[in-house]
């Protein structure tokens, strides 16, 4: 393809890429699961590093894989690689690199994607490092809305939970501000509100925003409802955890009662219990619909990344 921006190229933040580039991602979207029986990757090895537990994201990028005619490569969990034996993580990379047509690496620490991407020669893709990037998830999140309502600019945003340590949410905000959402507000519990560098993107880009305390005073706005969990395994003191455990919960009730009946409820997963099961089977459910559409863009992104 030619002018593909993302031939060749490591993909660290969501906020590497511009409007253009997403915008090419989505339409490449629409038509990869169109070209059945075609594959591209065929030949392609993908190495999966997920040093992090993972199912969802390690599976997603798995099967995308998998259907475009690739193989894959995974290791997992630092106690069944080399790591455990002392191996540091440029060591690690270099082999994967020399076996591997690309690396997707996902890791608890901040920064090891970018730096596995200057390790390595072939393209890396960050399937989440510490608690800032997430690129992939935020661009299937951005694509489930742009799926749901056919654009990302004009609507009104509620981005509820854990702003400040969950590397998901801070993705899609940031996200959302290559774009021109009518607003956001971020809502969120004092200890958990959005960190200074996701609120200054969102200034310097002119994206209109408020931040809140409480659901209720601002749902009838919204047309997306992103919620996340608290990030127990993220943030540093258990007893701050327990004082924040069940601060928020969206029920069908309360979405009855205040929500647009347009409204989409969307969710990275997995939940632990902000979502109230009784939410699942109703109009607003789009949580399902979000995954599903993951590996769509993920067949996307591996094949303009691999094949151009």
């Amino acid at each position: 393809m030619a002018g593909n921006p993302f031939k060749g190229r490591d993909v660290i933040s969501i906020t590497d890429f511009t409007r253009g580039d997403l915008e090419l991602l989505f339409r490449q979207a629409d038509v990869i699961e169109s070209k059945a029986g075609s594959k591209p990757l065929d030949g392609k090895v993908v190495a999966l590093a997920f040093f992090e537990p993972s199912t969802r994201t390690r599976l997603s990028f798995e099967t995308a894989v998998k259907r475009l005619g690739g193989s894959t490569l995974l290791i997992s969990g630092e106690e069944a690689i080399s790591v455990a034996k002392g191996e540091n993580l440029a060591d690690t990379i270099t082999m994967l690199d020399s076996y591997a047509d690309a690396i997707v690496i996902r890791h608890r620490y901040e920064g090891a994607a970018l730096y596995a991407a200057e390790v390595a020669e072939k393209p890396v893709i960050n399937g989440g490092d510490g608690r800032q990037h997430h690129p992939t998830q935020a661009m299937l999140d951005l694509y489930t809305v742009y799926s749901l309502f056919g654009t990302v600019d004009g609507l009104t945003y509620g981005v509820l939970g854990d702003l400040r340590y969950g590397r998901a949410a801070s993705s899609f905000i940031l996200g959302l501000s290559l774009f021109n959402p009518r607003h956001v507000y971020l809502i969120s519990p004092p200890q958990l509100r959005a960190r200074r560098e996701v609120l200054e993107a969102l200034e310097k880009r002119g994206v209109p925003y408020t931040e809140v305390e409480r659901l209720q005073d601002v749902l009838g706005e919204l047309d997306v409802l992103y919620v996340t969990r608290i990030q127990k395994e993220r943030i540093p003191d258990p007893r701050e955890y327990e004082s924040l455990r069940g601060s928020y919960r969206v029920t069908l009730d309360l979405l009855e009662s205040f929500a647009k009946e347009s409204l989409k409820v969307l969710h990275p997963l997995p939940r632990v219990d902000e979502i109230d099961f009784s939410v699942d089977s109703s109009r607003y459910q789009a949580y399902f619909t979000q995954a599903r559409l993951g590996v769509r863009v993920r067949m996307a992104l591996m094949n303009l990344v691999m094949r151009g």
